[in-house]
């Protein structure tokens, strides 16, 4: 499968202005083909060719006075930012036509020079080395210095050099590995997300919430003020932005590095991981925004989805409307709604669950019953009769709400 390893850069200054030419090219070149299909659309012409389009907007347009200075940079860079928005393109046409699941995708959009984030891609094609002495050469800007955190595993097919809204640059190359599965377990898991707790594991471990972004919250807030102080267009605006872009990057990166740890422990210690497929879309549109976002479920459940693949290990995700709090683990009978504030409660037929890890079990169970057996039939648990009031369709049914740790789900 094919990885990312991003690693920091460190370019001089001269290095830095070769960078920031080359993504002004990279961006001026994604708007004149943006803005040619657009004419030709208005004008009702047919949609332009990528080929068409290529020798329109860079070969051509190279020989020009307004573009020769287009010729100062790598033509791989060029060429890959027609790339992206031939992308673009196909992901709104997919969009529209239904092929594309998920949210539907805007059209592509002109790329602005204030854009908190810059990037250019090169492929093997502009014949990027990385020397022995740990630099990278790139081409047009020079031998850049790398950190190097870990080597990598074979030859990258490109690079991706970013600036990211803290002014700091990092190189991502893309790398095919063939990892060797780790040793087979007997432990499966089934995980219940929420904020109180991170993860609840079905075995009863319970991961507290880090709540990254409510620790730097102080700082956040003391710097947001001496920016809002600041007079716009001025240098000393700017260099508030950046201190502001810094702090929000070490939360993300604080964030991202414990996620790494916990989805790497789960997927050595389990052969099969369960977890709820939360719609964070529509958390992320309640009073509970900011504590859905600070805890990053959707990048949590992504690392484990990879790292499963990657390592040989069983990854499921469970439906979003699986009655998973309300359904006893032990005799399966689905009880009435609980309110937010009963973390445990009893089943009729005797057992005393705890909310959360009463969740976590069905997850798994649920999570068991999606695989495939050895025959390779899907095996689904026996139908439960539903208590009295659930057995017809209810007039507010479209509007039914569950619960998940603290949060009303529609």
């Amino acid at each position: 499968m094919q990885l990312r390893y991003n690693c920091r850069v460190c370019p001089t200054p001269a290095q830095q202005e070769a960078l920031a030419r080359a993504f002004g090219c990279a961006r001026v070149v994604f708007n004149d083909g943006l803005r040619a299909r657009q004419q030709a659309r208005t004008a009702g012409l047919p949609y332009v060719p990528d080929g068409d389009l290529s020798k329109q907007i860079i070969t051509q347009a190279k020989q020009t006075p307004e573009r020769a200075w287009l010729g100062e940079v790598s033509a791989v860079v060029l060429q890959q930012a027609l790339a992206d928005l031939n992308v673009a393109y196909r992901n709104f046409f997919a969009s529209l036509s239904g092929k594309r699941k998920g949210r539907k995708v805007a059209p592509p959009r002109f790329r602005s020079r204030k854009d908190n984030r810059q990037a250019i891609r090169f492929t093997r094609n502009s014949r990027f080395v990385v020397l022995d002495n740990g630099r990278l050469r790139l081409p047009k800007i020079g031998d850049v210095p790398v950190r190097w955190s870990r080597s990598l595993p074979a030859e990258p097919s490109s690079v991706t050099v970013v600036k990211d809204a803290a002014g700091r640059y990092f190189a991502s190359f893309v790398v095919q590995t063939t990892d060797q599965p780790l040793p087979e377990t007997d432990s499966e898991v089934g995980i219940d997300l929420g904020l109180t707790h991170f993860a609840v594991l079905s075995n009863g471990t319970k991961v507290t919430a880090p709540k990254f972004l409510r620790r730097a919250a102080r700082t956040l807030r003391r710097l947001q003020q001496d920016l809002s102080r600041k007079q716009r267009g001025t240098q000393n605006r700017k260099k508030a932005v950046v201190k502001v872009a810094r702090e929000h990057a070490r939360v993300a990166d604080t964030r991202r590095d414990w996620q790494h740890k916990l989805s790497t422990t789960i997927i050595r210690d389990n052969q099969a991981v369960y977890v709820e497929d939360l719609c964070v879309v529509g958390l992320g549109r309640t009073r509970l925004a900011t504590s859905v976002h600070d805890a990053g479920w959707a990048s949590f459940t992504g690392m484990l989805e990879y790292k499963a693949a990657r390592y040989g290990r069983t990854f499921g995700r469970v439906d979003r409307f699986f009655p998973s709090t309300r359904m006893c683990s032990n005799c399966g009978r689905i009880n009435e709604k609980l309110p937010l504030g009963v973390r445990s409660w009893v089943c009729p037929c005797g057992s005393t669950h705890d909310r959360d890890v009463n969740a976590a079990i069905n997850m798994l169970a649920a999570g068991r019953a999606e695989s495939p057996n050895a025959c390779g039939a899907q095996v689904r648990p026996a139908s439960v009769p539903a208590p009295r009031g659930e057995a017809g369709i209810r007039p507010d049914a479209a509007c039914s709400t569950r619960s998940v740790e603290g949060i009303s789900v529609l």
